[in-house]
Formats: structure tokens, C-alpha cells, sequence
């Protein structure tokens, strides 16, 4: 199937204490409509950055993105309005993402008016999104406000907000972070069941694992703003081939207190990595690195069954 969305060699960089910090650097990804893709790694790894180049919230330093075919690298104010109306963002921390002098009824008619929807539309498409998240009866939430809800409720709401215009992309940076742990599969089982039912592509941005496996098909792992390894997610974290993928598997909780644990098979932090530039950016902290990791940087190279690397462990002589 062909994508919905492509990021073809995405770059960012900023200018910080004097100096370019490369953000994100040469991210190639596809997803196509139905689709849902993981992007993991620790904060600070160019995973949100590189969602917010997708949805065209930051400007790209190079690269290009073409949705549905067409390039919007460069598209600007009203020419970019069609897309924002297909692509929509789902935010991490719900209490933050409506206005609390809004009610639930203005929150959500607001999309509505802002991609000219015809007001008559207005109700009927509130009470269906508001049904979709589990908000029942809709009339019993129409005419609240944010302080009045819970956390969980919020997010269905922020959920509902982003389906309401009728998007083709769903991004989803960190979705359940904020919530109770009581409350986060719901919100979770809402995203899958809205994805299935409305065919929508979608990229969730995380550091949790244990989330990403639960709702993506693939995974892409990133380290210092490049793509370390990808893949089918379930084959990825039984057998993740990068040593920084690895260490994300070890890092994953395990549910009983008593069970013993190896040392994360890494050393230092991030902060403490080299800036990207000549070789492997994991090279201080990957406990297998030997000369040629300091003098050649690795490119993405096929497993097979979708999968690849980018390491020069295993590479043949």
C-alpha cells in the first residue's frame, strides 16, 4: 500500500550556545493509511521534533515530506490549511491542552469553525465524536469545563478535539504519559478502535515500549537524531539487533519485584554522548564499540523482513 505520509532524508538543526546541535539528522519514514508506527528512544532524541516536521509545526533544515503524494516541505499559511485538517496531534498532557474557559461544546466546535465546516454540521458531528470517545450521553459533557473532568476524561476529550474535523493522520506524542495508570488502556483502546474504524495512519511518539508494542505495528528506535534500528515491533523487541535497543528492552519493567535483573548493558547518559557528527554517536556508551565506530559513521543496512540496522556490529569484513 502506498504511504499517506513520508519524511525522505528529514534534518533540524538549531543554533544553541554558539554552536549547531543536530537534532534531527537524515530520518526517512512511511506510513500508510491503517498504519501505526512507534518512535522510540529517551528524551532528547529527536523523536518529537521529528513529529512536529511531519505535522509542519517546525520548519525542516532539509529533506522533504510528501503527504499523499504531494510535497508540503514548503507549503505555507492558507496553502497548508487542507493539511491540517487531514493531519491532527494528539498531546501529551491534556490539562494544558484546552482552554479552561471553554466549555467541551466551544472546544470542539472550534476546529469545526476553523476549517470551515458549515455550522449546521456542528452538533451532529459533536455528538458523534463525543460517542466515539466514550463520552455518553454527549449532552451530559457538552456544557462543562476542563476543571470539571479527570485527567482520563480530558484526554478523551483532546482525543475527540483531534478527530472531529476528520483527519487521515493521527500523531500521538506520549498520549497516556499524564494519566493514571488505572485509565491508560482505555484511552489506548480508544486510539486502536478509532484507527480501525476510520482507516487512519497514525505514529505514536514514546519512550515506553511496553505502549509501543501494544499499538504499533512497526518501530523505528532513535539515538541522537538518527534512526539506529527498524522493524516489525513485535520482532524488534524479541530480538532487537542494535546494542541501544537492547538496552531499551532491558529497561522495560518486569512484573514481579523478586525477579532478578541484569545491569542495562550500557553506560553513561545521554548527555554525556559525542555531537553527531563523524562515526557512531553511541560509541562512548555501547559497551561493544571498537575503532571503527569512531571513524565511520554506520548506514541502515536490511535484516530482511523489513527490519534494519544501522551498526557495524555483524556487518560482514
Amino acid at each position: 500500500m502506498s504511504a499517506l505520509i513520508e519524511a525522505q532524508g528529514l534534518q533540524k538543526t538549531f543554533r544553541a550556545r554558539g554552536r549547531l546541535v543536530h537534532a534531527v539528522n537524515d530520518v526517512s519514514l512511511a506510513v500508510a493509511p491503517g498504519e501505526a508506527l512507534g518512535i522510540v528512544g529517551e528524551s532528547g532524541c529527536g523523536k518529537t521534533t521529528t513529529a512536529r516536521m511531519l505535522l509542519r509545526l517546525e520548519d525542516p533544515s532539509a529533506g522533504r515530506i510528501l503527504f499523499d503524494g504531494a510535497d508540503i516541505t514548503s507549503l505555507r499559511g492558507a496553502a497548508l490549511r487542507p493539511f491540517r485538517a487531514r493531519a491532527q496531534l494528539v498531546f501529551q498532557n491534556p490539562f494544558d491542552a484546552l482552554n479552561p474557559r471553554f466549555t467541551i461544546r466551544r472546544s470542539l466546535a472550534e476546529p469545526l469553525r476553523n476549517f470551515g465546516i458549515p455550522e449546521a454540521e456542528h452538533a451532529a458531528r459533536i455528538d458523534a465524536v463525543l460517542n466515539r470517545v466514550r463520552l455518553t450521553p454527549p449532552e451530559a459533557w457538552l456544557d462543562r469545563r476542563p476543571h470539571e473532568l479527570s485527567g482520563g476524561q480530558l484526554q478523551r476529550v483532546v482525543l475527540a478535539r483531534a478527530l472531529i474535523p476528520g483527519p487521515s493522520l493521527i500523531v500521538a506524542d506520549e498520549p497516556v504519559s499524564m494519566l493514571d495508570v488505572s485509565v491508560r488502556a482505555g484511552i489506548l483502546n480508544l486510539l486502536r478502535e478509532a484507527r480501525d474504524a476510520l482507516g487512519l495512519a497514525a505514529i505514536y511518539i514514546s519512550h515506553d515500549l511496553a505502549l509501543i508494542r501494544y499499538v504499533c505495528e512497526r518501530t523505528l528506535v532513535m539515538y541522537l537524531g538518527r534512526v539506529v534500528e527498524e522493524g516489525p515491533t513485535t520482532e524488534l523487541i524479541a530480538n532487537p539487533a542494535h546494542p541501544y535497543t537492547r538496552a531499551l528492552v532491558a529497561a522495560v519493567p518486569v512484573p514481579r519485584v523478586e525477579q532478578d535483573r541484569a545491569a542495562l548493558p550500557i553506560r553513561g547518559a545521554l548527555s554525556d554522548a559525542p555531537p553527531t557528527g563523524i562515526g557512531c554517536a553511541f560509541r562512548d556508551r555501547c559497551p561493544h564499540a571498537f575503532a571503527r565506530c569512531a571513524d565511520e559513521t554506520p548506514v541502515a543496512r536490511s535484516l530482511g523482513g523489513g527490519r534494519a540496522v544501522a551498526c557495524h556490529l555483524g556487518e560482514a569484513a
